[in-house]
C-alpha cells in the first residue's frame, strides 16, 4: 500500500516542485500504461472469483493456467512493475519511478516468496 501511495505524491512533488514536464517519449509510457491496465484486467479475470489482493491458497483448488498464466507466474506483478515505471514516466518523473520501482522490487520479493510458499504447500 505504501508503494501505491506514494506514486502519485511523487508525481505531484516531481511536477510541483522539481519541474517534471512529460517528455517527447510521453506517448510510449501512456501505451506502456494502458497494456499494463490490460495484462492486470487478463490477469484478475483469469483467476475470476479466487482473485483477491490477500495470499490465499483455497483447498483444492487447481492452479490457474489459463489467460496471461500461460505465459507468465505472476502477471499481476508484471502489470504493476510496468504501471510503477510507465506512470510517473508519463509525467517526466523520473525521480519518483527510480524511488518507486526499488521499494516495489523489495515488496514484490517478499510478497512472491510468501505466495511461492503458501502455493508450494498445498
Amino acid at each position: 500500500m505504501l508503494v501505491h501511495t506514494l506514486l502519485p505524491l511523487g508525481i505531484i512533488v516531481e511536477a510541483w516542485f522539481l519541474g517534471a514536464r512529460p517528455g517527447s517519449l510521453w506517448p510510449l509510457w501512456a501505451l506502456l500504461f494502458a497494456l499494463a491496465q490490460g495484462l492486470r484486467y487478463a490477469a484478475i479475470r483469469a483467476l475470476g472469483a479466487y482473485w483477491n489482493v490477500r495470499v490465499l491458497v483455497v483447498p483444492g483448488a487447481a492452479l490457474v493456467h489459463t489467460g496471461p498464466y500461460r505465459w507468465l507466474r505472476h502477471p499481476n506483478y508484471v502489470a504493476v512493475v510496468i504501471e510503477l515505471i510507465a506512470a510517473p514516466m508519463l509525467f517526466g518523473a523520473w525521480r519518483t519511478a527510480l524511488v518507486v520501482t526499488a521499494l516495489n522490487a523489495v515488496a514484490l520479493t517478499l510478497r512472491i516468496r510468501c505466495e511461492e510458499k503458501a502455493l508450494a504447500g498445498r
